[in-house]
């Protein structure tokens, strides 16, 4: 059964509001490159919109009503958005869940060292990515450094046409015969993913000359020590912009694509749905990518708690109220599928593949050998989704994720699901997924919104799913 390409359908119209929605998007990679410069431009883009803080509105006493807009944060790394719909609560949510962290290569506690005059910071790479394609490449360092009182520095350094960048080095290939040797995975060994951060010393230094410079500039040029390395989070992720990819321009080639592509389109549906019947939710969390663990991840108790905040403050007191709506909630996990690359062909199965340009992607199940650790949604919610697409006009396609026994991989659907809630994974198809570079076509960025739009639209009249 062939997918049609949304190209094919699109008039002048569809083209200008796909170019719009695109050029915010790729505005919004630039902004975002880690999980909390994410989170303060989705606070930034949903107060503008009308949402309030839940926190400050429990200190004001107000109560929860239809019609209210309403977010909540924690640690400055996930963020759960509220629409209030005319039906109770308790009736369910429609939900919106994609993660903000991309693999990359963080920054370890005490990262500074100096050898044979070269200064480095030592990192640990972050989530899955193929250690290659890390080296040899210009490198922006983002985060934050905390100091002892309490001071937040945040920096952004390599985006900037003035800014320094910075690199992994690699061996030369006239040196290189015992190195291309070895498997593709040990080509570069996680402990030499190490940056490289300067080479000048302090003039007449001859020990450690290079360290004691950079630990001037450290200082006088941002505001804190090598100690304050101690209680820092800083990421190094590919220096530069998104930027449309192509002679058509039809693609979009940048870094952190999985999964902001879904966090984006997610954001951008949330913001333009207005009044509901059903509430609307749009969860954006961390760690996906290392699965989903930590005070940050899905696998908290926080979306719960905050979930329980609000039937709290809409008068819904009873100990149920919770269970009775998350289990009557449903959701699209926004999350990326890998597209379907023709040169590397014999990774995929054809007629189960997601190709760019042709809609948004419906992973029924991912999980791998098996479904392994997979949600899989039901056909009564499969068969629901499809008349919801159908009817607005959505261009949409199925897919697995690789073959049997060579795909898988995990989101936050099967972590939701067990709230007892329908969950089926829904994206955008992503070639080079996890590399440092990530492609995504367009249109299909156009179809994840007008299918995010579609579902948060979607009334709640279909409880017996």
């Amino acid at each position: 059964m062939e997918r049609k390409y949304a190209w094919h359908e699109y008039t002048e119209k569809d083209i200008q509001a796909m170019e719009a929605l695109c050029q915010d998007y790729m505005r919004f990679l630039d902004i975002g490159k880690t999980e909390r410069e994410c989170i303060d431009e989705t606070i930034r883009q949903a107060e503008a919109k009308g949402y309030k803080n839940l926190k400050e509105l429990q200190k004001a006493g107000q109560p929860i009503k239809a019609g209210d807009k309403v977010y909540a944060v924690h640690m400055k790394k996930i963020i759960a958005l509220f629409n209030i719909g005319n039906e109770s609560l308790e009736q369910g949510f429609n939900i919106l869940g994609a993660h903000i962290d991309s693999p990359r290569l963080d920054v370890k506690q005490n990262p500074f060292y100096e050898n044979n005059n070269l200064a480095f910071f030592d990192t640990h790479y972050y989530g899955g990515i193929k250690k290659y394609q890390w080296v040899a490449m210009p490198l922006a360092l983002h985060g934050v450094v905390v100091k002892k009182d309490g001071t937040v520095i945040p920096l952004a350094i390599g985006e900037k046409d003035t800014d320094p960048v910075f690199c992994v080095t690699d061996l030369l290939p006239h040196l290189g015969q015992e190195q291309m040797e070895k498997k593709a995975n040990k080509v570069i060994e996680g402990e030499n993913l190490d940056l490289l951060i300067g080479s000048q010393p302090v003039k007449g230094e001859l020990k450690e000359g290079v360290t004691k410079f950079l630990s001037k500039i450290f200082e006088t040029e941002y505001g804190f020590t090598e100690e304050d390395l101690l209680s820092a989070e800083l990421e190094i992720v590919p220096a530069g912009r998104a930027r449309e990819m192509g002679f058509d321009r039809s693609m979009i080639l940048a870094y952190g694509q999985d999964d902001r592509v879904c966090a984006y389109t997610s954001l951008a549906a949330m913001l333009d749905v207005e009044k509901v019947t059903r509430t609307t939710c749009t969860l954006l969390v961390d760690k996906e990518e290392i699965g989903s663990v930590g005070a940050t991840g899905m696998q908290s108790r926080w979306f719960e708690n905050v979930v329980a905040e609000l039937l709290a403050m809409a008068g819904h007191n009873s100990p149920l109220a919770v269970r009775r709506t998350l289990e009557r909630s449903r959701m699209l996990s926004s999350d990326v599928s890998a597209g379907y690359d023709p040169l590397y062909a014999s990774a995929f199965e054809a007629k189960n593949s997601a190709f760019l340009g042709k809609g948004v992607v419906f992973n029924k199940f991912t999980g791998a050998r098996g479904k392994s650790g997979s949600n899989d949604a039901n056909a009564e919610y499969m068969g629901f989704i499809r008349r919801i697409m159908d009817d607005n006009q959505v261009n949409f396609q199925t897919a697995e994720l690789g073959k049997v026994d060579l795909g898988g991989g995990g989101t936050i659907a099967y972590i939701m699901a067990l709230y007892g809630m329908n969950v089926i994974d829904c994206g955008v198809a992503v070639l080079s997924m996890h590399a440092p570079w990530e492609v995504t076509s367009k249109a299909d960025v156009y179809e994840a919104k007008k299918c995010y739009v579609a579902f948060l639209k979607a009334a709640g009249e279909e409880q017996g799913l």
